[in-house]
């Protein structure tokens, strides 16, 4: 079986979506599964250093990346190139696994699969959310209308992470067949020396706490709402550091960076800039807590590599991880509000032994329920279903338990702020 995933980038720079299919098909090669992906050598204003027009290794999985062309539309991503190689190679696979909406290389791949008769699934990666379509709304409800129902309802499966994933493509008028699978999270090699290493690269104090934020610096994950949220904690009271870890525009990362100084927390937060690999590793096995207040996240990587690292967990009801982290007690769904945010923190940096406890649920949990080879094997067997045409019942393939809509959070254990 020959399965073909295609995503507009692999930019290191995008985040979770580069982690989770570089990760998935690490995790379908261990599994013998013969998987490759095509993408474009986009990686923002300046192109990924890489051979183009054949297959390479690119962090231990086959690659092929085509040249992009940047229209006006910049988050297109278009490319002539990537046209072609599919219309020559579409056929030597037996499946495609397209990765994200409103963007030309899935696009572009479901159409010449279906010209082929090639089976294909879409990832839709949070983009039908309902705060997810209000950004460039007029854009995305024209696509939509020339393309994108079309190409979602002649998919051969959708592949969500969530229930409210799933509920967010139903309510967006889409028929196919929906497997609910969560994504695939690697454990963190373990360095003892890590939190002292840590400590040590900051320059922070040995007994302070340390507060992760660790994803995209953009509006919409709030991160101007944490450092006002940590402002209201008193500085004799309650001892902490924030790490703020990775990048974003220019004249958003400036504003927050002012916000920080007119808050008088510059000696209390830190910009690491964009993160990954060995220093990516240190921040998750030294943080004592993850705080994203999203108002709207998919699968939210960063949050699953949290819990799998022990790290107790603060976000909000938008990050569509938060059943699972009610369900798992891993760490508190609060109210997206600078002062409920400002109360869990705090309640949490009064309690390390809470912390200890959640952050183990966290681990136990993500272990269990996130093992990249668990999720290979589920999404092999979905995949030869399809190939086979022997079809596949929902509830088969389904690894997301029902815990009911997230509206109703409030009514479970979890601290109401």
């Amino acid at each position: 079986m020959k399965v073909l995933h295609v995503i507009p980038s692999l930019s290191p720079f995008l985040g979770g979506p580069t982690t989770v299919v570089i990760n998935l098909v690490k995790a379908l090669l261990n599994n013998g599964v013969e998987a490759q992906i095509v993408t474009t050598n986009h990686n923002g204003s300046k192109p990924l250093d890489v051979p183009l027009y054949e297959k390479i290794e690119y962090e231990q999985v086959p690659v092929w990346f085509l040249p992009y062309f940047s229209p006006p539309m910049k988050e297109f991503i278009f490319s002539p190139a990537l046209t072609k190689w599919l219309w020559q190679n579409i056929k030597n696979y037996d499946i495609l696994d397209n990765h994200y909406l409103f963007s030309y290389a899935p696009s572009c791949a479901a159409a010449i699969a279906r010209s082929h008769n090639i089976p294909y699934t879409i990832r839709t990666q949070g983009q039908l959310a309902p705060w997810a379509l209000t950004q460039s709304k007029r854009k995305k409800q024209i696509y939509s209308m020339l393309v994108e129902r079309h190409n979602l309802n002649n998919a051969a499966a959708i592949h969500c992470t969530s229930d409210t994933e799933a509920q967010d493509v139903r309510k967006y008028g889409i028929k196919s067949s929906i497997v609910k699978l969560p994504l695939g999270v690697e454990q963190v090699d373990i360095n003892p020396q890590a939190v002292g290493q840590l400590h040590s690269v900051y320059s922070i104090s040995p007994h302070t706490p340390i507060i992760l934020f660790l994803s995209r610096l953009c509006h919409n994950k709030y991160p101007d709402m944490l450092i006002k949220a940590l402002s209201l904690i008193n500085a004799d009271s309650l001892d902490f550091h924030l790490l703020m870890a990775g990048t974003g525009e220019p004249d958003y990362v400036k504003y927050l960076k002012q916000l920080v100084i007119s808050l008088n927390l510059s000696d209390r937060v830190t910009f690491t800039g964009f993160v990954q690999n060995e220093q990516k590793n240190l921040l998750l096995q030294s943080a004592d807590l993850f705080v994203l207040p999203s108002v709207s996240e998919n699968f939210s990587i960063a949050t699953a590599e949290a819990m799998a690292a022990g790290i107790p967990v603060i976000v909000t009801p938008g990050v569509q991880l938060a059943s699972e982290i009610i369900a798992a007690n891993a760490g508190y769904v609060v109210e997206q509000d600078i002062n409920a945010l400002f109360q869990g923190i705090s309640d949490l940096l009064n309690s390390p032994k809470l912390r200890e406890e959640l952050g183990e649920n966290g681990s136990t949990w993500a272990s269990n329920r996130y093992c990249p080879n668990y999720i290979a094997t589920n999404l092999t067997r979905i995949y030869k279903a399809i190939i086979n045409k022997s079809g596949f019942c929902e509830s088969e393939v389904s690894q997301v338990q029902e815990y009911g809509s997230i509206n109703n959070y409030y009514k479970t254990e979890m601290p109401r702020y």
